[in-house]
């Protein structure tokens, strides 16, 4: 059946866009969602329902709210149209749910929405983007970028359709995934998100998951209990945005938008993708979620796209001349399905107040809302029968970790094996250490269990293997034997040492960084020329994602092995890593690079010391000489300099430390992880250090300390902070603040100075050290310029 064409609404505030920002659709790839989307029987019984509909039961249908925000009870009033669970969100507040729980509270949404109003489901989405990664015992697939390193749609097609089955088995009919971004700069602190910088790659790819996920589309017939709607995300370039900003603003010509970010999506959508996501970022200065051309006149229009389009998180809240509760321009760009986690009610109030007036007209409205029934429709949710999902003994399932661990052997690339050390021989005596040999947070990275991948525990995987625990296994099997130890020691000297480190776990905004530069934050420097030092070899194998300037470890590695974010099923980087007991590989490396791995810290890398594609075998291996150990930028004046903390985390080039009698949380302040909370269970210290840094002329020009941060539990007694050695008691300033509210304490540098601070060379420009009980909740930290001039805090 043809479908309707997009509604071309008028211009509305702020849809006015500069010549640079608008497409031209002819220019455009073609192509066309499949017939089998919709059918006349069900589009008639659409516009039956819409028949019946008011105009805020259709204006409830295009927005999204997140369960940390609306109750069930909630869709008496309020009928809209689809719920979410965010990064940080479980059912009930539990971010440890298990599969029951989902199906449990996916269900009481279902039912409430089901009995309001029209009558219509929500329709439930959420990020399962490798694997059902939310929940603790579902299988964890390698990140995007591991899979664009094996080099096999049929294999990305299996994971596809297993994180299917087991994002269903728990009552969800709806993930956003997968992501088509191509990245540029690998500064971007999603571009583990992306595949490869090959679009033909990304375009087999985006074909091969959309149909994992939902399985082929037939006419008349709903997708499966197995499968789920996918959702084709960014539209778009959101891996194209200059400096790797996340949010940020691609920069670049529509030929070349065309040419390396547009190809994934005529893919997807002649794969059948019912969802496409609009992304955050700008192109040209005009932001995607606002930009008519785009949306409408290229996906809609040029694209065929039949299914609708979602934003992202309060995406349409940086349209220009919009605000998180206001966003007629969103909505006339072309966007159909406002997320809305926190702001859904106000947005509620003012879109249904907009349509009323005109300012969205009645026929955009219905374009919408026709859109998200169709889906609903085709995801089996509507009528007397509804598709039932819901059966939670799929997770974690014997074959979809078979699976899980394929893709990780193959997503393996070796970078140099001097002397063929790999693989491990049999009867070898093998230390494994480094900070990753026995981290699955490590392993897994970002959009696990939480929206960053921190604070998990080993319990959250109980289908997991780390690294270490996987070489110990095979390794005793092929008659050798092995030591875990991720510090290092060992009482018996090793034959050969497998050192497993690289990035923490990371999701956007955290992972931007200002340079290529593997920093080493845990002495796995050390830890590799102490082993060296006393005449064994070393393994490194490299966690991380992206690739990253390590020429010093690399000089210093016998082999070195490209690793990515493995996921949970570490035996498959032993099955690779390991020989057989005749003394033959298991199997062979398989991946090549979906990347050029870069030839020093200096980003986007223009003359790789690897390019993409390249990748050993042991069938075909080849020396590696010294590689270049310069980064070539200044890694002690990096951007982030004056800011030491910022959402949840020390932006690079600084670590942060704290005494075991301080323990941490992500927490929510105004967004997701935007802060996080210490507790003092015992006196102690906070500790944030780098490079040393020079902050004399910062000093000089009236720069200050600011803290945002919100007071929770204050004692007695001194709460220092310390810019180097210089110690401040700002305990009199705290109890001036309210508790429980965010407060911001300024601090001018040169009282630091004055306190014994030697501002020309500073390496811990942060140390907060308090009694037991205190509690603070630390959104920022840095030194910025002042308006006006801050006194010193009084010492007591």
């Amino acid at each position: 059946m043809a479908l309707t064409q997009p509604v071309l609404a008028a211009d509305g505030p702020g849809a006015a866009q500069a010549d640079r920002a608008t497409a031209h659709p002819a220019q455009w790839p073609a192509a066309h969602s499949p017939a089998a989307i919709t059918d006349p029987a069900t589009e008639a019984q659409i516009t039956a329902l819409m028949a019946r509909m008011t105009l805020a039961q259709k204006v409830g249908q295009m927005i999204q709210a997140d369960i940390s925000a609306i109750t069930p009870a909630d869709l008496q009033r309020y009928p809209l149209g689809s719920i979410l669970a965010g990064g940080n969100s479980g059912p009930y507040g539990n971010e440890r749910a298990g599969g029951a729980d989902w199906a449990r509270l996916v269900g009481e949404y279902r039912a409430a929405s089901a009995k309001s109003g029209a009558g219509i489901p929500i329709i439930f989405g959420v990020d399962a983007v490798h694997g059902h990664s939310n929940l603790p015992g579902a299988t964890i697939f390698p990140h995007n970028i591991g899979l664009g390193a094996m080099h096999d749609p049929a294999l990305v097609q299996k994971i596809g359709a297993a994180t299917a089955a087991e994002i269903a088995a728990t009552g969800i009919e709806w993930t956003f995934a997968p992501t088509l971004a191509v990245p540029q700069d690998l500064r971007w602190g999603r571009s583990y998100e992306g595949y490869a910088a090959d679009p033909a790659l990304v375009a087999a790819y985006a074909r091969a998951m959309v149909l994992g996920l939902q399985g082929p589309l037939h006419a008349g017939q709903a997708v499966d209990a197995t499968h789920v709607a996918a959702t084709a995300k960014h539209f778009l370039a959101d891996g194209g945005t200059f400096e790797g900003k996340d949010q940020g603003d691609a920069r670049i010509t529509e030929a070349q938008l065309v040419a390396t970010h547009a190809q994934g999506y005529p893919a997807a959508i002649d794969a059948g993708a019912l969802t496409v996501m609009a992304s955050f970022s700008s192109w040209n200065g005009v932001k995607n979620h606002g930009n008519r051309s785009l949306l409408t006149g290229v996906l809609k229009g040029r694209m065929g796209f039949g299914g609708f389009v979602v934003g992202d998180w309060n995406g349409h809240g940086q349209v220009e001349g919009c605000t998180v509760t206001a966003c007629a321009a969103s909505f006339n760009a072309g966007l159909d399905m406002a997320m809305a986690p926190d702001s859904w009610k106000g947005l509620f109030d003012s879109t249904l107040a907009q349509a009323q007036q005109g300012t969205i007209s009645q026929a955009r409205i219905d374009d919408a809302v026709r859109r998200i029934l169709r889906v609903k429709f085709k995801l089996g949710l509507m009528g007397p029968a509804p598709v039932a999902r819901g059966d939670a003994a799929g997770l974690g399932a014997p074959a979809h970790l078979a699976i899980a661990r394929e893709a990780v052997a193959k997503s393996l690339v070796l970078l140099k094996n001097n002397g063929g050390l790999l693989p491990l021989k049999p009867g070898a005596r093998v230390l494994v250490a480094g900070p990753g040999a026995d981290s699955m947070a490590m392993q897994a990275g970002g959009w696990t269990i939480t929206w960053q991948g921190t604070d998990t525990t080993a319990a959250d995987f109980p289908h997991g293997q780390t690294i270490g625990r996987a070489l110990v296994d095979a390794l005793g099997q092929a008659g050798g034997q092995a030591t875990l130890a991720p510090d290092g020691q060992f009482a018996q000297k090793p034959d050969v040492a497998v050192v497993v480190y690289g990035e923490s776990p990371y999701a956007e905004f955290q992972g931007d960084v200002a340079n290529l530069a593997f920093r080493p934050r845990n002495g796995e420097d050390a830890l590799i020329a102490r082993l060296k030092a006393q005449g064994i070899p070393v393994v490194s194998v490299f966690l991380s994602g992206r690739p990253l300037f390590a020429g010093p470890l690399i000089n210093a590695s016998d082999a070195f092995v490209a690793a990515w974010l493995p996921g949970t099923q570490g035996a498959g980087v032993a099955d690779v890593l390991v020989a057989g007991r005749d003394g033959r590989p298991v199997r062979d490396f398989a991946g090549t690079l979906p990347f050029p791995w870069p030839a020093d810290a200096r980003s986007p890398v223009t003359k790789p010391l690897f390019p993409a594609g390249f990748g050993l075998t042991y069938a075909h291996p080849a020396p590696l000489g010294r590689v270049n150990e310069d980064p070539r930028v200044d890694l002690s004046a990096a951007a982030s300099d004056n800011l030491w903390f910022n959402r949840g985390q020390a932006p690079s080039p600084w670590h942060l430390g704290l005494d075991n009698a301080v323990t941490s949380r992500s927490i929510d302040l105004t967004a997701q992880e935007d802060a996080r909370q210490f507790t003092w269970a015992a006196p102690g210290a906070l500790v944030i250090d780098g490079p040393p840094v020079d902050l004399t002329r910062q000093a000089d020009e009236g720069f200050e300390v600011r803290l945002d941060w919100r007071i929770d539990a204050l004692p007695a007694g001194p709460i220092k902070v310390s810019v180097g050695t210089g110690s401040l008691d700002v305990a009199s300033l705290l109890r001036l603040a309210p508790q429980g509210a965010v407060t911001q304490t300024r601090i001018p540098l040169r009282c630091f100075a004055q306190a014994g601070a030697d501002l020309k060379k500073v390496g811990t420009p942060l140390r907060i050290t308090a009694p037991q009980g205190f509690v603070v909740t630390l959104r920022n930290a840095r030194v910025e310029a002042t308006g006006s001039v801050a006194a010193c805090p009084t010492q007591g």
